[in-house]
């Protein structure tokens, strides 16, 4: 992501709110060893909100750090500051898919495909990301592990039996949202 997404004065309020919240971390790392997906992450979530409380948006933005986290909020249970780690997460996710951040692609082309199909259907996921990615390259590059998925029966064509089945779930945390 570059500079220029988050150089309005909106946008750089919103990234120092979420700072704000993390003032107080005391940088003890107990975060990062509770974290179960930390082994996916370009960097610990301590170093992530140190970078944060740095001003250092860009390289966590950049990251997949914060599109590792899975919610399952032991950082936050943890956290002997009770600080809102999960909640700030949240925050920079939904401040990266705003502003279409480096790695917002698949996120929002995972949650659209789980929400319309109340499942994850692999081959309209993949469709939805690659054609926001709009890089024909990289599309082709999927063929031959497409065919291969296809001949070994793993890759199935879209199906109607859950569709919409998750949305009231996902209109309901809309609006939880939107009060919050």
């Amino acid at each position: 992501m570059s500079t220029e997404l988050h150089d309005s004065a909106s946008a750089r309020a919103e990234l120092d709110a979420i700072a704000d919240n993390l003032r107080a971390c005391m940088q003890c790392g107990t975060c990062s060893a509770s974290c179960p997906n930390v082994h996916f992450m370009d960097f610990t979530p301590r170093r992530m909100w140190r970078l944060m409380t740095l001003g250092r948006y860009d390289e966590v933005l950049n990251s997949k750090t914060f599109w590792s986290c899975s919610a399952c909020y032991t950082c936050t249970l943890r956290c002997p500051r009770g600080l809102p780690l999960t909640e700030a997460v949240y925050a920079l996710k939904r401040y990266a898919a705003g502003n279409k951040g480096k790695h917002s692609a698949f996120y929002r082309a995972f949650l659209d495909n789980v929400q319309r199909n109340g499942r994850v259907q692999e081959s309209t996921l993949m469709a939805r990301y690659l054609a926001e990615m709009r890089s024909p390259s990289k599309a082709l590059g999927f063929v031959p592990v497409g065919l291969k998925l296809l001949r070994a029966g793993k890759l199935h064509p879209p199906g109607s039996e859950y569709k919409g089945v998750l949305k009231p779930m996902f209109d309901a945390e809309r609006n939880m949202e939107d009060r919050s």
